[in-house]
């Protein structure tokens, strides 16, 4: 029994100290004035992945985890995968890992880091759920889904959904059925981010 208690702690230990090495990566976005989200920096010279709803076309304001602050420039924006590349002035910023969400399994440990109503870099467990696709309206008209348990509120949107190793499976965009979250793949997101930087 000792030796289990010990695995377990271990195993926490190891989970804290992941979610806290992601929360480094962890900005808050406020597109209006009322409202914020998340997002998440993808690339250490200042691009940073949210939904497009939390930006809703604007120049959003950008807090960092150091609690430094800047006016964001809007790079690009897909409604139809509900995601935007903001790009801030500031360089070597701690970029999360990104995770393969093709190897992405039901019954995965997921964790989904955020800002719920307004409380900062807060972490909810969960698992994954189901693996499908959304019907679009867009030309697309479908895309692939990641369904999580994880606890989300409103101010988890634009943050990220991370597997037990800290690297972003994907981004988390809505709730569906009151307790169901869903995310947008990491595949989806880094084709998304690869377009604007091939421009």
């Amino acid at each position: 029994m000792d030796r289990l208690i010990n695995l377990l702690d271990g195993v926490t230990g190891d989970m804290a100290d992941i979610a806290e090495a992601v929360r480094r990566s962890l900005v808050i976005v406020q597109g209006r004035r009322f409202s914020a989200g998340a997002g998440i920096i993808w690339k250490k010279n200042g691009m940073i992945l949210t939904n497009n709803h939390v930006v809703n076309g604007h120049n959003p304001k950008v807090t960092l985890s150091d609690g430094r602050q800047f006016q964001a420039h809007l790079l690009a924006r897909d409604e139809e995968v509900d995601l935007a590349l903001l790009k801030i002035d500031a360089d070597d910023l701690p970029a999360a890992p990104i995770a393969d969400s093709h190897a992405a399994r039901v019954g995965q440990l997921v964790f989904a880091i955020g800002h719920p109503w307004g409380q900062r870099n807060y972490t909810t467990a969960g698992v994954i759920s189901a693996l499908g696709r959304a019907e679009t309206r867009g030309q697309r008209r479908s895309v692939p889904i990641i369904r999580t348990d994880a606890s989300l509120a409103p101010g988890n949107s634009g943050g990220p959904l991370i597997n037990a190793a800290g690297e972003v499976l994907g981004i988390n965009t809505m709730i569906v059925g009151g307790d169901q979250g869903v995310a947008i793949p990491s595949e989806i997101a880094e084709a998304f981010v690869d377009r604007e930087k091939g421009r």
